[in-house]
């Protein structure tokens, strides 16, 4: 039985996917290419793996050798709830406040991998959930999830940003989406909100200037010219997508449940912070993604808000 699009579509939903799209998994020429002027300009900080398999990133026939196609998914993680502002506890980016989308987005994507190979044995797949080398928001742009705006998150015009990205490239054909036009228009709001200044101009984001990288990606101390710029983000940033009129105007609330805020890691207090230990740290963190910061650089981020 031939594989179509809306066989996909409604496989991907059932399962938990919002938004679903085709590409064809041609090489990414122009999108490797700013990716490199990014490189040279420093702007990945410590990310030295932004800059291997660059030959990959272009050609994803690399990674799974008859690749025809991309299918592009992606997951709402808006939840209805509201930071509680307090100068003695630091907030935790909305991506983090459940349980690890890596954990469950694995899960779906294995699922609809397994779905569709029962359909045609001959389908062949390899899929990325923001990790390898793919790059995942030019694939979601390529195919029509969205545009890229200018704080460089991919935005739905439906469902706005608040939105988890995954890939399966594919030996398969389909018919291949329609690219979404590039709605930000003259807004400037999530430059002008940025307390860093790291959207450094319109599409481009300065990484050693970002407050999630800071706090999260950043392994070093965070640098003094910081001070009084984190605006309490303690893990994470938000500013950009919370200033966005596609975020503001169409707030859709998750569908899973698993992204709710768990044990109270909204935002948490500096000084529980300042007082956990390694065995109380894992067992609170176990499946949220700031386990992966580890202990010494939460309290490192606590330490730099409560100075």
């Amino acid at each position: 039985m031939q594989i179509k699009n809306d066989i996909v579509i409604e496989k991907a939903k059932s399962i938990g996917f919002d938004l679903v799209g085709f590409a064809k998994a041609d090489k990414l020429v122009e999108e490797v290419n700013r990716l490199n002027e990014w490189l040279k300009l420093g702007y990945q900080g410590e990310m030295n793996y932004m800059e291997r398999n660059i030959d990959k990133r272009k050609d994803v026939s690399l990674i799974l050798e008859d690749a025809k196609s991309v299918i592009s998914l992606a997951t709402n993680y808006y939840t209805d709830h509201q930071y509680i502002e307090d100068e003695n506890s630091g907030k935790v980016s909305r991506y983090a406040w459940g349980k690890d989308y890596h954990l469950l987005i694995w899960e779906m994507l294995e699922e609809l991998e397994t779905e569709l190979k029962k359909i045609e044995p001959e389908f062949k797949s390899k899929s990325y959930v923001d990790t390898g080398p793919v790059m995942d928001k030019a694939w979601a742009v390529k195919a029509g999830l969205g545009w890229l705006g200018k704080h460089t998150n991919v935005i739905n015009k439906e469902i706005g940003s608040w939105i988890f990205i995954a890939n399966i490239i594919t030996n398969y054909e389909f018919n291949y989406s329609e690219t979404v036009p590039d709605y930000c228009g003259d807004c400037t709001a999530c430059i002008d909100a940025c307390p860093t200044d790291a959207i450094v101009k319109e599409y481009v984001v300065d990484s050693n200037k970002c407050i999630s990288y800071l706090t999260i990606e950043n392994k070093g101390e965070i640098d003094p010219q910081f001070n009084g710029k984190f605006e309490n983000w303690v893990f994470g940033c938000d500013i950009c997508q919370d200033v966005c009129p596609w975020n503001i105007k169409f707030l859709q609330p998750t569908m899973i449940d698993d992204f709710n805020p768990k044990d109270g890691n909204k935002e948490i207090s500096l000084s529980k912070i300042s007082n956990l230990n390694e065995k109380e740290f894992k067992e609170r963190f176990a499946e949220s993604p700031i386990l992966r910061i580890k202990l010494k650089g939460l309290k490192r981020n606590a330490e730099f808000l409560a100075k």
